[in-house]
């Protein structure tokens, strides 16, 4: 520890605030028919809006123009139209639209309010004339599917009832659907559904919770790829043979696939893994059962992986610790990499931020909990800095190397801020049992891995032991107030954004299709009241020391409101020292731009200021 060397406050950045965060985010990609645009969802307006641009590169052209209604998913028609879902103001209420490739008015195909639409690039027919969605109309607790006409506008119901059902991929001859049933996010079946009986089949029948999730049928429609972890810690690929009801492994390696797709035909295969929060891209030609060769790609994690539809190029997203998130096209034939966006606008160089290191502390059960280690330029024993413990969502989740919170990290860093960003239990990546152990347990054992984060920071030599603080969101932010009422000799400043402060009346006001999930995943507040009580903040609001920033969407529809007013109405009783900002026109987390730059210097400087 570092405790006879002055204390060193935060020193002036070389860099504004607004450099840093001076950034476009965006993602979402889908190929025009004819493969010469590509079409993407970015904030470049201030909201995510949907823009498309030639592959070769040129000037994008915006297609919708919302400023309170957030696009969120796109996919290009083979009728020259994009159909995509937007929300108003984070309520999560999504609703379909289409609009022509060309611009245009975008067409509401829904306008249920309260009503939640969902679907994915795979839930439109080959031909482009049905869309599969799943909503909760019906039942404001289950997710039934629905099947949209869009030359008629008429809709039928494929399946529903007691359950939440998600469409995953038409059948190449438009006769079968693949069906995801959620029952948790360690746990799914598979259904085959007849389209014009509705007759359904569950393929993946089984006892222990199992990861089962499509991902593509193959190209003569006689089986289908899906992801899963059936018998083994990590989720790799399979094949489901329909003549014979046969599985086949295809990949597994000892870490998890997260993203695959093939090219038309089946040409080629392409699919990116999880390599201890790294992502490493793979393609292989099928034909000749060999790995293609790819260029060097920038470290990072990578999404949102698609071909083109001739399969000659391949595109898809890297997102690293020193720049943001930007839409790469490889070709595949030269092996040529072209960067498609320019997202990092305020002119810092890459040489001016820093690269964490990746390690890892045990905890209390001797389990190891990797982290990333973002260390400022000086700090040192002659020099200690104030650190930061940064806890991500989820909590089955996984922190990444990665433009963290729009360039938040690298602000703090340039202050001379450090930041730790673990990976505790109940984190995604390292396997079924790792991420399972937060079930029923919010706020137990991973509050020990929080205190094995802080006992951590502490020994290192130059780190000072007394500006440490605490920062997160949603079940970060739970795990925020958690540290401070709980661990209260550790903090000397916290920020929780939109976290739930009591377990009980979070699970009583969570959506109506999480709460058949509740019970397993955190608990039920009747039959678990005392339970639920004994493992919330509020709790344990008395014994809050550090002064407190909290941060909520008015229209959070996961983590109510309320959530964080008791809260702060009970600090402000306690008399102490607590700031409170409320977004209107936000949900869980933050869709517009202005929103998200105040939220994130309102915390820079709280932890400037008190660290």
């Amino acid at each position: 520890m570092a405790q006879a060397a002055p204390m060193q406050k935060a020193k002036k950045s070389r860099y504004r605030f607004e450099q840093f965060t001076a950034i476009r985010l965006t993602n979402g990609l889908t190929f025009s028919p004819d493969g010469d645009h590509v079409a993407y969802i970015s904030n470049t307006s201030g909201q995510f809006n949907i823009w498309k641009q030639s592959v070769k590169g040129g000037w994008p052209w915006q297609l919708t123009t919302f400023e309170d209604n957030t696009v969120r998913t796109v996919k290009w028609t083979p009728n020259n139209e994009l159909l995509f879902l937007a929300d108003h103001h984070g309520n999560e209420m999504h609703q379909i639209y289409r609009i022509d490739a060309n611009g245009g008015f975008a067409e509401p195909l829904t306008s249920l309010e309260n009503v939640r639409h969902s679907f994915s690039s795979s839930d439109l027919s080959k031909d482009g004339r049905y869309l599969a969605y799943a909503s909760n109309g019906r039942n404001p607790a289950d997710m039934d599917i629905s099947i949209l006409d869009l030359d008629t506008g008429e809709s039928k119901t494929l399946i529903g009832g007691d359950a939440n059902y998600f469409p995953a991929g038409w059948s190449p001859d438009g006769k079968q659907m693949l069906v995801v049933q959620l029952y948790s996010n360690t746990d799914q079946d598979i259904l085959l559904i007849d389209v014009d009986t509705q007759e359904a089949k569950n393929l993946t029948k089984h006892d222990e919770p199992t990861v089962y999730y499509p991902a593509g049928w193959a190209a003569d429609g006689s089986g289908f790829y899906f992801i899963t972890d059936e018998d083994r810690e990590f989720q790799g690929l399979a094949f489901y043979n329909l003549a014979d009801e046969s599985v086949k492994s295809i990949e597994t390696p000892e870490w998890n696939i997260e993203h695959i797709d093939h090219s038309d035909g089946d040409k080629l295969r392409a699919w990116v893994v999880n390599e201890d929060g790294y992502s490493k891209l793979y393609v292989k030609n099928l034909e000749s059962d060999q790995m293609v060769h790819l260029p060097n790609l920038p470290n990072g994690t990578i999404s949102s992986i698609g071909f083109s539809p001739d399969g000659d190029t391949l595109g898809f997203y890297i997102n690293g610790p020193k720049h943001v998130s930007d839409l790469y096209l490889l070709d595949l034939k030269s092996g040529a990499l072209d960067r498609l966006t320019y997202s990092m606008l305020g002119g810092v160089p890459e040489t001016d931020m820093v690269e964490p290191e990746l390690i890892r502390f045990k905890t209390f059960d001797g389990k190891e909990i990797p982290a990333y280690l973002y260390q400022p330029e000086g700090a040192s024993a002659d020099q200690p800095v104030a650190a930061v413990l940064s806890i991500h969502g989820g909590p089955e989740a996984q922190e990444r190397p990665s433009y963290a919170y729009g360039g938040f990290y690298q602000y703090l860093l340039s202050l001379g801020i450090a930041v730790l960003a673990p990976n505790i239990r109940g984190s995604t990546g390292y396997g079924k049992s790792y991420q399972k152990l937060i079930h029923r347990d919010f706020g137990g054992d991973d509050l020990k891995d929080f205190q094995a984060a802080a006992e951590y920071m502490k020994e290192l030599d130059w780190v000072d032991d007394k500006r440490l603080g605490v920062f997160g969101g949603s079940y970060g932010g739970f795990a925020t107030l958690s540290c401070v009422t709980r661990l209260p000799e550790y903090w000397a400043a916290a920020v929780d954004v939109v976290g739930p402060s009591n377990l009980v009346t979070f699970a009583k006001a969570v959506p109506p299709f999480w709460k058949r999930m509740m019970k397993e995943w955190v608990g039920d507040p009747e039959e678990d009241h005392d339970f639920l009580m004994e493992r919330s903040p509020i709790t344990y609001v008395d014994q809050l020391q550090c002064p407190i920033l909290v941060i909520q969407g008015a229209n959070d529809p996961r983590v109510v409101q309320s959530e964080s007013d008791q809260m702060v109405d009970r600090l402000k009783e306690l008399g102490r020292e607590v700031e409170y900002m409320v977004f209107e026109d936000e949900g869980h987390g933050f869709t517009k731009r202005s929103n998200a730059l105040i939220a994130w210097r309102a915390t820079a400087d709280f932890f400037e200021k008190h660290l």
